[in-house]
């Protein structure tokens, strides 16, 4: 049987879809990554895993995802910022284990910042912050940015989904309100960053230049030479766990 999601109101505009499990120690934030949904492979293990550990959990879709409200399109770095903060706000008391996955690397350090006093930790996997500009703006042509301009949209296609995502004008422009690269990433708590070498999405050196950007002392960064983007494999998650399980 299919356990149906819950939902809370964000800026009484949007219903954001999310499960949660109860446990007696910290909250884990699971957020996830561009077109992504909370029922992939990593949410689900860290379910099991928190649940395993006595850790609370919530996994959710941002909108525009998932069982979320509202268009994809519409969506951008700022609105799913304050979906994450939303979930942490209503749905968490106490100490939060932040964990972002690619684009949710982004959106987790942002929510990790601004409730950074409660943040016990952060865990990226396959972080991608400033992906807008870098992975998307400045990599595309002339002729990309032009219909952009244009039309406001643009389909990418990615070996990871069979449909194509669908990358707005808007987004593009709202990312670079929330660059974090330039400058310090004031996160003074443990942090443990994991990328794959053969990531083709995400450049792997981008673990190491959260790294170096971060505040804290407490940072290590490790690399899997056969992994790719999405670091599910069952020695993927192994590592998540134990990553877990130090942190808690």
């Amino acid at each position: 049987m299919i356990r149906e999601p819950s939902f809370i109101s964000v800026n009484n505009d949007r219903t954001i879809a999310y499960y949660k499990s109860e446990g007696r120690n910290s909250t884990v934030i699971f957020c996830g990554g561009y077109m992504s949904d909370m029922n992939g492979t990593k949410a689900t293990f860290l379910e099991k895993a928190c649940k395993q550990l006595d850790l609370s959990y919530i996994r959710f879709d941002y909108s525009g995802h998932g069982r979320s409200s509202e268009e994809f399109i519409k969506g951008t770095i700022t609105s799913w910022r304050d979906d994450a903060l939303a979930v942490i706000d209503q749905l968490s008391h106490g100490p939060l284990i932040i964990i972002g996955s690619s684009m949710g690397g982004w959106i987790g350090l942002l929510a990790a910042l601004a409730r950074k006093e409660r943040v016990q930790a952060f865990i990226g996997i396959a972080a991608a912050p400033d992906f807008t500009r870098e992975l998307m703006w400045n990599k595309y042509s002339e002729k990309i940015k032009n219909t952009l301009k244009k039309d406001g949209v643009y389909l990418q296609f990615s070996e990871y989904n069979d449909e194509p995502y669908k990358v707005s004008h808007g987004l593009i422009k709202d990312g670079e309100n929330h660059i974090l690269l330039n400058g310090p990433i004031g996160l003074d708590c443990p942090v443990r960053l994991f990328h794959g070498l053969k990531d083709t999405d995400v450049p792997s050196d981008t673990s190491g230049r959260i790294a170096d950007k971060l505040l804290s002392d407490n940072v290590i960064v490790s690399y899997n030479k056969s992994g790719n983007h999405s670091l599910s494999s069952p020695s993927d998650l192994e590592r998540l766990k134990l990553a877990l399980v130090e942190l808690s």
